[in-house]
């Protein structure tokens, strides 16, 4: 660890390289730590520090440990535990000692001030005018207080000395009267003479720090009056942005309709004609239409009559596969009447600007939201609603071509987005070990299991499986992150899916969802990237395009383009539609390259296709779904009561069956209460799993990383077990099985109690 850029420990700033545990397969990392404000906070290099904190920790409510010579731990009430270790001995404790003053300091200042009571305390936020914009002020106030204080300690040790200086000087004098012979009596001289001079010294030095305490209270109020300017310059121009973001919202609207006027007629906004005059937020970077990688060309009329009956058929333009053929119809008949509709939507008003702005750049699925930002479901239902087109994968396993399959395949892959596009509202995030359950084997075939098997950072593992020959597996982590006018929604995880017919394994990865005009307008969804759909049983590929909205394309908006591959690169279908409404498909018959020049200087390819047929088309949304948070028929029976589901189900959560029944208040505060209830629960796990380190390290071998074989927090999922997945090497959890036989017997031993 290299030399702190401020080595006094006793300043503001401390600053240093420092080695992290971070697993027990990397073991210790060095990461750089800044000590600043009370907050302890690292990064992996010094150049993140300017965008990107990897953690914090508040040591007004940390407790400092040390292991051994070196080793040191930093704990925040279970919800952060750090485990550190410093270069030698003499630098551990340098940072010991920083860590303590701040501390003390942290925890004088959160004395003065009310405590949030959430899991980020309110110091390590951004300060909002109007309420907490006198924190500056209050550390100035609280810094006077304590030089007075000081300066009173010092008057008070400044009367003791006069006292006692007086008094010994009284004995001296004393003593001097008795007339002791030479020698003794120049030395009570000297001691008379030094005892004045300390009393003369001291004197000084306690009206030197009075002059000083009254300087600072002299220059306090400029420093209130500085401060009060700040903060009402700081309002001016929170108004002025939202200002001009409502002019530019004006620009823009008066701009697209003078386009509009002079275009075609077909709209090709945001909303597709409803909602494209409320669009607020193009980044712009795609301000230049970008240039299409491949061009489609009708084939050649010899290609339609050379085809033999026997190939043809197992082309999808030219007859309808097997797998159109229709279902038995005693399978589509559903055996239970599932409800249509949910109470409307409350009329709640709310400013989000005004609990937004303080979480721009942050994690969002770490910061406490009120559920007027939710829709009432969980993100477990939620991920189970990409199963609103399973019979896309009923048809895929019906498929004799691999290659058709990867078509079905991946016309699943995109029509899970369809659902989001109205969907602006905000899911629950689960609890950890909270459990749904979506049971449809007797109307559809399947049956689906989710569970939350991770907290931070928020993690799902889904399984699904069906009787018509397909099970499909995902853990999603949904990151977030909060840029002002728009939201990005980066899910990040591997979904397979498995078919037993012909043994065929996809995997594919979910793009990127932006949420637009956070500020000013009419919020729209926007879904961006690019998506591999890879058989790994065959090495087919679909490469699957979603381009984002740009005001100036001649596009159509929320288009998805692909090309369906064998694993030698020959393309063999193309698709195209959008990912909210349809795709299509078309039978590559030749492929070349074409004379223009497509990005980067490169020859666009040509594909002469078949004539274009409908792959996948989205359902209509149920009557009023406007007023029912846009819910489509299958979100609508999502969370309606059932019995016999696990405690842990979705269904049984009571703050979103608050929400739903239109009681948002008592929601609100229901939430916070199963969310401390979850902290609690956090906190005495982590007390478990030291006690189980502490019992199994012995005294001489305390600290060393290869013994630390208990987590922090040793939870273990109830329905899944973690485990490294075969196809992509991540770590992953996998479905152990009996969870249904469970229900069956109507048995829920080893569920937690999270409601």
């Amino acid at each position: 660890m290299s030399e702190p850029k401020n080595p006094t420990p006793a300043a503001d700033t401390y600053k240093g390289w420092v080695f992290k545990w971070t697993n027990y397969i990397k073991g210790y990392q060095r990461r750089w730590f800044v000590l600043s404000n009370g907050l302890l906070s690292y990064y992996r290099t010094q150049a993140e520090m300017g965008h990107t904190c990897r953690g914090t920790i508040n040591l007004a409510t940390a407790t400092i440990t040390v292991d051994d010579a070196c080793n040191f731990v930093i704990s925040n009430g279970g919800a952060q535990t750090y485990h550190l270790k410093a270069s030698c001995e003499v630098e551990r404790q340098r940072w010991i000692t920083a860590l303590e003053l701040a501390k003390a300091k942290a925890a004088r200042l959160q004395a003065e001030s009310d405590d949030s009571g959430d899991d980020f305390p309110s110091s390590s936020l951004p300060v909002a005018p109007g309420q907490g914009g006198g924190s500056q002020n209050s550390e100035v106030q609280a810094a006077l207080r304590t030089l007075g204080s000081k300066v009173e300690d010092l008057s008070t040790c400044n009367d003791l000395i006069s006292k006692h200086g007086s008094a010994l000087q009284r004995s001296l004098s004393e003593l001097d009267n008795l007339r002791l012979p030479g020698e003794a009596g120049d030395k009570f001289r000297q001691v008379t003479e030094r005892a004045t001079l300390f009393r003369i010294t001291s004197n000084a030095m306690i009206n030197a720090c009075r002059d000083f305490l009254a300087l600072a209270q002299a220059h306090n109020k400029r420093w209130q009056k500085a401060l009060l300017a700040e903060r009402e310059q700081r309002v001016r121009l929170e108004e002025a942005l939202e200002q001009l973001a409502k002019q530019h919202n004006h620009l823009e609207r008066a701009f697209r309709g003078a386009a509009q006027a002079n275009a075609a007629p077909d709209n090709k906004g945001p909303g597709k004609g409803e909602a494209s005059d409320e669009d607020d937020d193009n980044e712009f970077f795609d301000a230049v239409e970008e240039a299409p990688e491949f061009i489609t060309v009708p084939a050649d009329p010899q290609f339609h009559k050379s085809a033999s009956p026997s190939s043809s058929r197992a082309h999808l333009n030219d007859e309808p596969l097997a797998m159109n053929q229709e279902l038995p119809s005693q399978d589509l008949v559903p055996l239970k009447k599932r409800r249509t509709r949910i109470p409307d939507k409350p009329n709640y008003s709310l400013n989000l600007w005004s609990i937004m702005k303080n979480c721009i750049g942050k994690d969002l699925s770490k910061i406490p939201m009120p559920v007027n930002f939710n829709e009432p479901i969980s993100m477990l239902q939620r991920l189970s609603e990409d199963l609103e087109y399973h019979e896309l994968l009923d048809k895929a396993a019906k498929c004799h071509s691999s290659l058709e399959q990867m078509c079905y395949v991946a016309a699943f892959c995109v029509s899970a987005y369809s659902t989001t596009v109205y969907r602006t509202g905000k899911p629950f995030n689960p609890l950890l070990g909270e459990t749904f359950e979506l049971d449809r084997r007797r109307e559809s075939g399947y049956r689906s299991l989710c569970e939350q098997v991770s907290h931070h950072p928020p993690a799902a593992a889904h399984h699904v499986i069906s009787e018509r020959g397909w099970t499909l597996r995902q853990e999603i982590t949904v990151a977030s992150k909060f840029r002002g006018k728009y939201l990005s929604i980066m899910p990040l995880g591997t979904i397979h899916a498995v078919f037993a017919k012909s043994n065929n394994h996809y995997t594919w990865k979910k793009v990127t969802t932006t949420v637009h005009n956070i500020i000013v307008g009419k919020l729209w969804i926007d879904q961006s990237g690019e998506i591999d759909v890879v058989n790994h049983t065959t090495g087919d590929r679909c490469h699957l395009k979603f381009a984002p909205y740009s005001y100036f394309s001649r596009d159509i908006a929320r288009k998805v383009t692909g090309v369906v591959m064998d694993k030698d690169g020959k393309a063999h279908y193309v698709l195209s539609g959008t990912w909210d409404e349809k795709m299509e498909f078309s039978r590559v018959m030749q492929s070349s390259r074409g004379g223009e020049n497509g990005t980067e200087g490169k020859q666009k390819t040509v594909y002469q296709t078949l004539k274009a047929r409908e792959l996948w088309k989205r359902n209509p949304l149920p009557d009023g779904a406007e007023s029912m948070y846009f819910f489509t028929a299958l979100a609508l029976t999502l969370n309606e009561p059932e019995e016999g589901v696990a405690p842990t189900d979705s269904r049984r959560r009571p703050d979103q069956r608050l929400m739903e029944d239109g009681r948002w208040d008592e929601a609100n505060s229901e939430k916070q209460r199963l969310e401390e209830k979850q902290r609690s629960a956090r906190r005495e796990r982590e007390r478990e799993a030291a006690s189980q380190r502490a019992s199994t390290v012995d005294e001489d071998s305390f600290g060393d990383p290869s013994l630390k074989s208990v987590p922090h927090d040793n939870y273990k999922s109830r329905w899944f077990d973690r485990c490294e997945d075969q196809i992509t090497g991540e770590q992953i959890h996998i479905y152990n099985g009996g969870y249904w036989e469970a229900k069956e017997l109507g048995s829920w031993e080893g569920c937690p109690d999270i409601f």
